[in-house]
């Protein structure tokens, strides 16, 4: 007898047969933790293939529950229109906090730490209006909630990050995929410079190995990488359309290194020759080989 057949057992004699209706969607929940490792899942609209990626990793009910305070966090950095593929898509983020109210949470904030002037770009992403428009409480960061954390990596001993972050009973990395100039992409592990505070510019001299401290220290419950647009050069700011493609693709799971590996390949990058992918597998952060996993495509 397999897991799901001994858990399917399980529930039923402890049920005594007096709840059958509820047992399917629970089975199916199950299935799709033990058996996906990721979902990539391809169609239009945004909001549409962002809801199919989560109810295939079980719906979002598995990642948050009844009462919870949740972070989201999107790329918010650059004073740039959704078209330039420069933030997270706005519809993708508005998806992912109404599925979070749907699973019961109490409160979803939706924040970054932008390169660009912040008004500007919250506004001209578009995710200011599109998250507040589902409820969540969107803020620009306060410089008084930074504070020294420690740690403890290979590279980063400690750095002041943002409070509610931690403060926060679950978090969602929504980060977009697009080109970088230093770090060749920016992807799940790089959005986490959105929480950091003091010059951040300085871990450019170590990107790679301070990415995956960072990744290590920052516990999310999903990963969601938007793909509906991509940014396949000078980025990570853009600028122009010709530097755009437009991908309708959605990437979710609850392994950054996994995830990201399978973004680099939307460039044509094998993901070993991503360094923080790399170092993230070696860290054992997790996995970059996507040949071993289950990996979950939809075409809608």
């Amino acid at each position: 007898m397999n897991r799901r057949d001994f858990l399917k057992s399980a529930v039923i004699t402890g049920a005594a047969l007096t709840i059958p209706a509820g047992l399917d969607p629970f089975l199916k929940t199950m299935d799709a933790a033990e058996k996906t490792d990721l979902v990539v899942v391809h169609g239009t609209p945004p909001a549409r293939i962002t809801r199919a990626a989560i109810d295939s990793l079980g719906g979002m009910k598995r990642f948050i529950s009844r009462g919870d305070v949740v972070v989201v966090k999107p790329n918010i950095g650059w004073d740039r229109t959704p078209e330039y593929a420069a933030n997270t898509n706005p519809e993708v983020v508005a998806t992912v906090v109404k599925l979070c109210f749907e699973a019961g949470a109490k409160r979803v904030k939706v924040f970054d730490h932008p390169v660009s002037d912040a008004r500007r770009t919250y506004k001209q992403s578009g995710i200011a209006e599109a998250a507040t428009a589902m409820g969540a409480t969107v803020s620009f960061m306060d410089d008084r909630k930074f504070k020294d954390m420690q740690i403890k990596g290979l590279t980063l001993k400690s750095w002041p990050l943002y409070t509610e972050v931690f403060e926060a009973d679950k978090v969602i990395n929504l980060p977009i995929a697009k080109t970088h100039g230093i770090a060749k992409l920016t992807l799940g592990m790089k959005n986490w410079m959105g929480v950091m505070g003091g010059s951040r510019g300085r871990i450019h001299q170590r990107i790679d190995e301070s990415l995956v401290d960072l990744a290590m220290f920052i516990k999310p419950v999903l990963t969601i990488l938007d793909a509906v647009r991509i940014l396949t050069d000078n980025g990570p700011q853009g600028g122009n359309l010709a530097d755009v493609k437009q991908l309708n693709m959605v990437i979710a799971g609850t392994d950054v290194v996994a995830v990201d590996a399978f973004g680099a390949t939307l460039f044509g990058i094998k993901p070993a020759n991503m360094g923080c992918i790399r170092l993230g597998h070696q860290a054992r952060l997790g996995s970059m080989d996507l040949t071993k996993m289950k990996i979950k495509r939809i075409n809608l």
